[in-house]
């Protein structure tokens, strides 16, 4: 007895195999738990039958996993591979579960393009709890099975019989309930890109293998032909400035402006701006929006671009108009790339900044400044500023307004609103609507104040709504063909000087009249365009949402 106590124990070796069915069984059953979560949800599967489609649906996942990891299922391979699948069902469900989203093409890119500051805000308590429960505690387990060790024929013949194995089993379960999955499908898409960890794995071959959705070939001239109408002699006009506020993850229904119960919007209400209650986005993110609503070619076309253009910058300074973007964000998603570029990071504003995050206010601070530094042959002709907000974004509403901007309270400090009350996550996204409005109520004071040597006005529209709880839905970022109004419908503002109104012979009241039209970000390109008199051959003006209201 004591002679065996003191022997040093000996662990089983396990099969490539064993290890495989393993892996994909945590994967399809724990790993999907936000999958299971939407299924439960549905009034189409209940009882017993939804029982049962449940379990044949993590079988066909179970048994495509294993597919996927017989062609890898290699001793010095298999553990990686496995190891990656664990890591991105992890944090897949977290955000899925916490948030409601599901992982496509579009977040993935969107994922990869934030910065430091916008990842900080995503850590959470909840997230870790997550990832070691789902991913760390099973790849413990991988990393201590010794593996068989097999000669690699023999390894060959296995693999292609789990393989065979595997396919038959996922055609032969699909075929048991194909009435109930294409029903699902059809009725619930976005449930496709809640299966995990098949979504993410979908994305990265989408961006990295799939040629047929990437825009290829060198840049494409846009608008060299685009020049400035010349204006009446009988109404000469100080050099026109527009100020193109660029929001983050504002909704049009909470703005008061719009109808929302709540007054988000007190400045703005008194100041003569048109605010357009039905505009629809071009894209559910940022990495998706921003570089589509500067296109000329609209969402559709943007959507099946096989080339990269020029943009409505780069046709404004053909045009020999001045530009310059200033950023509170992660960036402009390169649509700044051949014109002057701030940075509010760069600024090193403590008045204006603390922890890192700078408020909106802090790119009025500059902005006298950074547009001396602008060639004076083009501020002759006029001026275009592009200033892309922080505004909204979340989940960590709660920063990106100062104390004294708290109008409604108590508010959600926790970034898994989730775990919030949904009045308190509601409470602090309309705080940072009403410090927008503050924001946007300055740049038209400081605009007023410009009136003497320039011909200003402002153009405000966000990049995309955001989900605050409907549906079990928060933050953004659905596929657009499945996502609610909340995500794709946006607040739109334009105030005009009155010496603005004689340039461009565009009436606020007439913009007033209609200011429950359907436009979209499809119209931008051609709305500034023609909003700035530039004549090219690229304007179209039937996208041009001023045109109605010329010399009325």
């Amino acid at each position: 007895m004591r002679i065996m106590f003191l022997k040093p124990s000996v662990r089983t070796t396990r099969s490539t195999i064993t290890v495989v069915i393993a892996a994909s069984l945590w994967l399809a059953v724990v790993g999907n738990l936000a999958l299971w979560k939407t299924l439960l949800g549905l009034p189409d599967l209940t009882g017993w039958h939804g029982l049962a489609f449940g379990a044949a649906f993590a079988l066909m996942i179970a048994s495509v996993l294993t597919s996927l990891l017989s062609l890898l299922a290699w001793r010095f391979t298999l553990k990686p591979a496995i190891t990656l699948l664990l890591l991105l069902a992890a944090f897949a469900t977290h955000y899925m579960w916490m948030y409601g989203i599901v992982v496509d093409t579009p977040m993935l890119v969107n994922v990869l393009q934030t910065d430091t500051r916008e990842a900080r805000d995503q850590l959470s308590w909840q997230l870790l709890g997550t990832v070691l429960g789902l991913a760390v505690l099973p790849m413990r387990w991988l990393w201590r099975q010794p593996i068989t060790p097999s000669p690699w024929t023999q390894q060959i013949l296995r693999n292609c019989g789990l393989l065979a194995g595997s396919l038959l089993l996922t055609f032969g379960t699909t075929q048991l309930v194909f009435k109930d999955f294409s029903s699902l499908m059809r009725n619930y898409p976005q449930m496709r890109y809640q299966i995990n960890p098949l979504n993410s794995l979908y994305a990265v071959l989408d961006m990295t293998v799939i040629p047929s959705q990437q825009a290829r070939g060198p840049l494409q001239s846009v608008g060299l032909d685009a020049r400035i109408a010349p204006r009446s002699q009988s109404t000469p006009h100080s050099p026109p400035l527009l100020v193109f506020v660029l929001g983050e993850t504002a909704r049009s229904q909470n703005f008061s402006l719009n109808g929302y119960e709540r007054n988000t919007n007190p400045l703005l209400a008194q100041e003569n701006i048109t605010s357009f209650t039905q505009v629809s986005s071009c894209g559910t993110s940022t990495a998706e929006s921003v570089p589509c609503m500067f296109s000329h070619l609209g969402r559709t076309a943007y959507a099946k671009r096989s080339s990269e253009f020029e943009n409505l910058l780069d046709v404004l300074q053909h045009a020999g108009y001045a530009v310059l973007w200033m950023d509170n964000q992660s960036g402009c998603k390169e649509q700044c790339a051949r014109v002057p570029y701030i940075n509010t990071s760069a600024l090193k504003l403590p008045e204006y900044c603390e922890n890192d995050e700078c408020r909106d206010t802090v790119m009025l601070a500059r902005l006298d400044a950074e547009l001396a530094k602008l060639p004076v042959e083009r501020r002759a002709r006029g001026t275009v500023v592009v200033m892309h907000q922080m505004g909204s974004h979340g989940p960590a509403y709660f920063k990106r307004t100062p104390a004294e901007f708290k109008k409604f309270t108590p508010e959600c400090t926790d970034t898994s609103l989730s775990q919030c009350d949904r009045t308190q996550v509601i409470n602090a996204y309309d705080n940072t609507l009403v410090f927008t409005d503050y924001f946007l109520s300055r740049v038209i004071a400081w605009m007023k104040a410009k009136e003497k040597t320039s011909t200003p006005a402002m153009l405000y529209v966000s990049d995309h709504g955001e989900s605050l709880g409907e549906k079990n839905m928060y933050l953004h970022g659905l596929p657009y063909s499945v996502a609610p109004p909340e995500q794709t419908t946006v607040p739109m503002i334009t105030w005009l000087s009155p010496s603005f109104e004689q340039f461009s012979r565009v009436s606020t009241r007439c913009l007033q009249a209609s200011r429950d039209k359907a436009l979209s970000h499809d119209h931008l390109f051609h709305s500034v365009l023609g909003l700035m008199a530039v004549k090219t051959s690229v304007y179209q003006r039937e996208r041009d949402f001023f045109a109605a209201c010329e010399g009325r």
